[in-house]
C-alpha cells in the first residue's frame, strides 16, 4: 500500500507541475480557434460541408425510391446479406436500421460543419463578396440538412450554434413547426447571399436556394410563398434541355436544366465515384453486358431500386414519352441468381448507367433539383389556389419536351392527380416518391395496395419460383410515414423521445 501511495503521490506531482505544458496546443494541431481565419480556411471548411451529401444520396433511393411504388428488388435466395437494405421496401425497419442511422448522421454532420462556418466567418477579414457566397452556401446547406431530417423524422433537436461540450450535444426534440421556420429563415437568407452562377461545380446558388425554399414552402401547404420563391427562379437562366436524356449524362454536367446535384467523378476513390448504377442493373455474373465494362472476377451484387410493373404501366405512352426509354432499360438472358435460371425482359434503372472506363466507377452525378420540377411544383401551387388554367400551362410545359400532348384545365382534384403523375414518372429514380405519397396523404393506401399485389403474385415483382415476401411484410400504418430515430441515438440522449410506434 505504501509503495502504491509513494507512486500516487509521484503522478499528482507530475502532472501538477506540467498541466502548463500540457495546456499549450502544439503548433501542428488545428483548433477551431486557430483554423477559421483566412478566406482559404472557410473555403476548405464550406468544402467539407458539402462531403456528406454523397452518404445521404448513396441511401436515398433505399429510403424514398424502394419505400415507394416505383421501385422494388429482387430477392436474391443466394445472398441475405442485402436484408437490411430491402426491409425498408416492405416495412420491416428497425430501430437500428443503417439507412436511417447514416442519414441521421450525415443531415447532422453537414449541421455541425455548417454551424462551425457561421459561428465565425463574419469576424473574418477577406473579400465581402466571397465571404457572402460562402455564407450562403452554409446556409442553404444547414436549410438542406434540417429539411432532409423533418421529412424523414418529423421534429428534431435543432442545433444553430457549435457545442462547446459534450453535454451540449444533447437537445429534445424541436417541433416540425420550428424546424420549417429555421429552414425558411436559412433558405431565404441564402438566396440573396448567393450568386446566380455557381462559383464551382456543384455548389449552391441563388436558384438552388429559392428552389429549396420552395419545395419547403410546399411541405408547409404555403402556396402562395412557394409560388413567390418558384418564379423568381424562372428568371434566372434555367431551361428544359430538348433531350430528356441528355440531362444526366456525365460528359453534360451543368447543363441549364440542373439547379442542384450531387457531385461525382470517376477515378480511384471511393470518395468521389458513383457505384450506384452497378447496384441497379440484374445481379450479372458479368455486368460489361451492360456497363461495357468487365470485372476482375463475377460480380455478386445488383438487382436493387428495380422499376416495379405498376410504374411501367404508368407511363402514359411508352412509344411516344421520350423518358420510358431515358430511364428504363431492360435484360433478357441468364443470371445466376439461385431460383432463376435466367432473366426474362427484366427493367433496369438505364437514367445513370453512362460510358465509363473503369469497373464499378461512374461519373453519374446525382440531380437533387431540376429546372423541370420547378415548373411541377409551380403547377401544383397555382393549383392549390384554384388556378387550374395556370397549373395546366406548367404541367404541359414538361409534358411537350416529353414528347406527350397537352392536357386541358379540370378540376382541382383532377389537376392534383394528374401533377402527382407527371412527378412519378419526370422524377423517376430521382428519390421523389415516397415523400410525394406521405404529404399527398395517400402513402398507406398506395403502398398497402402494392404489398397486396406482391403478395399475390410474387413473381411479377421478381421473387423466384417457391419464394415470398414475409407475411408481416406491407402491414404499412401511419406509424410508418416517419422513420424511427436512430436507437443510438436514444440511448445516448435522454431528452430525445422516440416517434410513436417504434
Amino acid at each position: 500500500m505504501k509503495i502504491k501511495l509513494i507512486a500516487l503521490s509521484i503522478l499528482f506531482f507530475s502532472l501538477s507541475a506540467c498541466h502548463e505544458f500540457l495546456d499549450v496546443i502544439p503548433e501542428t494541431t488545428l483548433t477551431s480557434d486557430s483554423f477559421y481565419k483566412t478566406q482559404a480556411d472557410f473555403e476548405q471548411a464550406v468544402g467539407g460541408i458539402y462531403a456528406p451529401l454523397q452518404g445521404l444520396y448513396n441511401q436515398d433511393w433505399i429510403l424514398n425510391e424502394m419505400r415507394s411504388d416505383n421501385t422494388y428488388f429482387i430477392y436474391n435466395v443466394a445472398q441475405r446479406g442485402g436484408k437490411p437494405q430491402e426491409d425498408p421496401a416492405t416495412f420491416t425497419l428497425e430501430t437500428n436500421n443503417t439507412y436511417t442511422s447514416g442519414k441521421w448522421t450525415n443531415d447532422y454532420l453537414i449541421i455541425s460543419r455548417a454551424n462551425q462556418v457561421l459561428k465565425t466567418i463574419d469576424a473574418a477579414s477577406f473579400d465581402e463578396s466571397v465571404k457572402s457566397n460562402l455564407k450562403g452556401q452554409a446556409l442553404f446547406l444547414r436549410a438542406f440538412a434540417y429539411f432532409d431530417l423533418v421529412k424523414n423524422f418529423g421534429g428534431v433537436p435543432l442545433f444553430l450554434d457549435p457545442a462547446s461540450g459534450y453535454k451540449e450535444t444533447f437537445k429534445a426534440r424541436a417541433e416540425a413547426t420550428d424546424v420549417y421556420t429555421q429552414i425558411n429563415i436559412d433558405a431565404a437568407a441564402a438566396a440573396k447571399l448567393l450568386p446566380a452562377k455557381a462559383s464551382a461545380p456543384g455548389r449552391a446558388t441563388s436558384g438552388a436556394a429559392y428552389t429549396l425554399l420552395a419545395d419547403a414552402y410546399i411541405n408547409q401547404k404555403s402556396w402562395a410563398d412557394a409560388e413567390t420563391a418558384l418564379k423568381t427562379v424562372t428568371t434566372l437562366g434555367y431551361s428544359l434541355l430538348p433531350n430528356y436524356a441528355d440531362i444526366f449524362k456525365p460528359t453534360n454536367k451543368g447543363n441549364s436544366e440542373l439547379i442542384f446535384d450531387v457531385q461525382y467523378a470517376e477515378g480511384t476513390s471511393q470518395a468521389i465515384y458513383n457505384a450506384l448504377p452497378y447496384l441497379f442493373i440484374p445481379i450479372l455474373a458479368d455486368p460489361s453486358i451492360l456497363t461495357g465494362v468487365k470485372p476482375a472476377s463475377q460480380q455478386n451484387y445488383g438487382g436493387y431500386n428495380v422499376p416495379t410493373p405498376d410504374l411501367l404501366k404508368a407511363y402514359e405512352d411508352t412509344l411516344k414519352d421520350q423518358r420510358f426509354s431515358a430511364s428504363i432499360g431492360f435484360y433478357t438472358g441468364p443470371s445466376p441468381l439461385i431460383g432463376i435460371t435466367s432473366y426474362n425482359r427484366t427493367p433496369y434503372i438505364k437514367k445513370y448507367l453512362h460510358p465509363h472506363a473503369v469497373y464499378g466507377q461512374t461519373a453519374d452525378n446525382g440531380p437533387i433539383y431540376r429546372y423541370a420540377e420547378v415548373l411541377l411544383m409551380l403547377a401544383e401551387a397555382t393549383n392549390e389556389q384554384g388556378r387550374q388554367v395556370d397549373a395546366v400551362g406548367y404541367l404541359n410545359q414538361v409534358r411537350a419536351r416529353a414528347g406527350l400532348t397537352p392536357l386541358t384545365a379540370g378540376s382541382q382534384v383532377d389537376m392534383r392527380t394528374s401533377i402527382l403523375n407527371e412527378r412519378r414518372i419526370e422524377l423517376a429514380f430521382e428519390n421523389k416518391r415516397w415523400h410525394d405519397l406521405v404529404r399527398s396523404g395517400l402513402a398507406v393506401q398506395v403502398l398497402s395496395a402494392k404489398g397486396a399485389k406482391i403478395k399475390d403474385n410474387p413473381q411479377a415483382y421478381y421473387y423466384p419460383a417457391g419464394s415470398a415476401p414475409i407475411s408481416t411484410a406491407f402491414n404499412v400504418t401511419e406509424r410508418d410515414l416517419l422513420y424511427p430515430i436512430p436507437v443510438s441515438e436514444i440511448i445516448t440522449n435522454p431528452d430525445l423521445k422516440q416517434n410513436p410506434g417504434y
